[in-house]
């Protein structure tokens, strides 16, 4: 590697080095520091030539900026124009429809607050508010209106009956009573009875009455009034066994778990219709565990929900007949993975249901694990057996207590995940 110097610092050398002998001593002190300074700035000189100068390539001034572009170019801004940034189309949400047509759907939320066990009223919603303690009715619109100005301080557990003007209301210290919001008064239930159901319709309740002895625990009926109480089914140990569940002609007041594993293994269970007057109906079979079951408006129907191997041990819907001259017949799987407590009847036929937009395997066997998984509306034909997506709402919710406005129009629910009741317009 050659190294260069500037020629006049190799003549100035020269010339200070010829000159040197011909000057006085105190001169050539002088002219000897003055070399000895010029010396060092010349090997300076080298060293930076040698090392630090680049050999090829310009220089990045200070006012020159590296700039690194990820993912393509960005137009260059016009003279006096600002920049501009234009977000790409590719993935941008839709827009939510106000009423659902089987897209992203508007929801809108009519309380700030959780709520407990709404139910429709007319056009409305009616539900429990644990804030005040207070029953309220809500609308569309979202005016609020109480139903009663009594409180019911840490109410637990609401039941409604099907016009929702009375309901019977459970309290952690085991009391319960029946409230008639018409008459707006108060009827109080033995603290033992539990699990109540409202026939749809006669103007009775069933319970379980459950006493400390085995041998008197019974499923008993009673006026709502409190009155006329009879046994109609003796429990023993086997409660939780039995889900109370009246029928629309009152002929079947719940079901029972014959408990056939033995005979017929899990993946297939026999279910016992529990007869009014002590009726002998037609079992049902279900292909599943974890049995719950809707009556169809006339209970010409039964929509049931089973987890079994047929569906890898997810919630899987069936309807069958349920009249006590077909109980059983013409069952059929609805395709459909979800638990009937997300479904309401719209009709006889037609049955509104959210559906997790997933769930794994064996996720029937541990409900609770998954109440925060996001649901989608389908619309659910009975008579057809056919299913299609209704709305995709465009927030994350998860669907629970449904129920149907009197004309149909408005779906309304409860998110699990923030316990605030939800709308959705259908029509």
């Amino acid at each position: 590697m050659k190294i260069f110097f500037p020629l006049s610092w190799l003549s100035s050398l020269a010339l200070a080095t010829i000159t040197l002998s011909m000057l006085t001593l105190r001169t050539k002190r002088v002219a000897l520091i003055a070399l000895f300074v010029a010396s060092v700035i010349a090997i300076a000189a080298a060293i930076y030539f040698l090392f630090f100068k680049p050999f090829f390539g310009d220089e990045t001034t200070a006012d020159e900026e590296e700039v690194t572009t990820l993912g393509g170019n960005l137009p260059s801004a016009q003279t006096g124009a600002p920049s501009v940034f234009v977000p790409p189309t590719e993935g941008k949400l839709e827009q939510a429809d106000e009423v659902a047509s089987g897209g992203v759907t508007q929801v809108t939320e009519l309380t700030s607050g959780s709520i407990l066990s709404p139910t429709s009223c007319g056009a409305e919603a009616c539900f429990y508010n644990p804030q005040d303690d207070r029953f309220y009715t809500i609308g569309a619109n979202g005016n609020v209106v109480a139903l009663s100005s009594k409180t019911f301080p840490e109410a637990s557990s609401v039941v409604w009956n099907d016009t929702a003007d009375k309901v019977v209301i459970e309290f952690p210290d085991d009391s319960n009573v029946i409230y008639d919001f018409v008459s707006q008064t108060q009827v109080t239930l033995p603290s033992h009875w539990e699990d109540f159901d409202f026939s749809p319709t006669t103007d009775e309740i069933a319970a379980k009455s459950i006493a400390l002895d085995p041998d008197n625990r019974w499923i008993v009926i009673s006026k709502t009034d409190g009155t006329q109480m009879e046994t109609v089914r003796a429990l023993g140990d086997n409660e939780n066994r039995v889900d109370l569940n009246i029928s629309p002609n009152a002929q079947i007041i719940g079901f029972a778990d014959a408990d056939t594993t033995l005979t017929t293994g899990l993946d297939r269970q026999t279910i016992i219709p529990l007869g009014r007057n002590s009726e002998n109906f037609e079992g049902l079979t279900v292909e599943g565990m974890n049995f719950d079951s809707l009556w169809s408006p006339s209970g010409r129907q039964l929509l049931y929900s089973v987890s079994g191997s047929y569906s890898d041990y997810r919630p899987l819907l069936w309807s069958v007949s349920a009249t006590s001259s077909s109980m059983g017949e013409d069952r059929q799987s609805l395709g459909i993975n979800t638990w009937v407590e997300k479904c309401v009847f719209a009709s006889e036929d037609i049955v509104y249901c959210g559906v997790p937009t997933s769930l794994p395997p064996n996720a029937g066997l541990q409900p609770g694990l998954y109440d925060d998984e996001p649901d989608n509306l389908y619309r659910l034909n009975l008579s057809s057996g056919q299913s299609s997506l209704v709305a995709i709402p465009n927030e994350e919710v998860t669907m629970e207590h449904l129920s149907l406005s009197s004309d149909g129009s408005l779906l309304y629910f409860t998110d699990a995940q923030s316990g605030r009741l939800q709308m959705i317009r259908l029509q």
